[in-house]
């Protein structure tokens, strides 16, 4: 498979080194202020994770459709859920919902080993080929329902779902480490969706809300 050229990475237009600039400024302005999770976003091409069509529309603060009624979480979403991931320097992180494959890229420059589940056949394989392209060699992939993680690769230091719980399942909780921490947007009895950080103490939980969000739900299945 053909590696990506430089120009290509740098992008033109609404898609060049100096909009992606001005996207990181503005995650600065807004609070993010892990300067390893700043330079990946501001390395990494946003716009080779969308359609063609809305590329021009990458580095604006706003999520942005996939397709299969999935979408590309804000910058500052991603953002925000990788320097929690970074606060206990985790070695292997499981993610919950590897969608079009940018908060992937985003941990595998960041933390040593990633494993990425995905329930839509479709979406992987494009995540596989983006991934690939970037050469990004310690990512491992899998179509599955993500509920049931990825028991043969547990206990995890780091959980991160891309997709909001009611409830986390059992199977992810089981697989986190003792000393881990799970990142999740939770949905509680209102229909309101909280950034949650859980943190395991041997077969103790602690909850601790972080902020309102907005994401898809976490769906069971696969869809081939």
């Amino acid at each position: 498979m053909r590696c990506l050229d430089r120009g290509e990475l740098s992008g033109i237009g609404m898609t060049s080194q100096r909009t992606r600039d001005r996207m990181v400024a503005r995650l600065a302005e807004a609070g993010i202020d892990e300067p390893r999770v700043l330079e990946a976003m501001a390395r990494e091409p946003r716009h080779l994770f969308l359609d063609e069509a809305l590329a021009h529309r990458a580095y604006e603060d706003s999520s942005l459709p996939i397709g299969h009624g999935q979408t590309l979480s804000q910058p500052w979403m991603v953002a925000r859920m990788s320097e929690l991931v970074l606060a206990t320097e985790p070695e292997r992180v499981l993610e919950i919902g590897t969608g079009s494959g940018y908060q992937t890229l985003i941990l595998s420059r960041l933390v040593p080993a990633v494993w990425s589940l995905e329930r839509i056949r479709v979406l992987q394989e494009r995540a596989r080929m983006r991934l690939a392209r970037l050469r990004v060699h310690n990512v491992r992939l899998r179509l599955t329902d993500g509920g049931h993680g990825w028991p043969q690769a547990a206990p995890f230091d780091t959980i991160l779902l891309t997709a909001c719980a009611s409830e986390l399942p059992d199977a992810l909780l089981a697989q986190l480490g003792d000393g881990g921490t799970l990142i999740a947007p939770i949905e509680d009895d209102d229909g309101e969706q909280w950034l949650t950080r859980v943190e395991r103490h041997g077969e103790r939980y602690e909850y601790q809300r972080l902020e309102r969000v907005r994401f898809v739900p976490l769906l069971e299945g696969v869809i081939r």
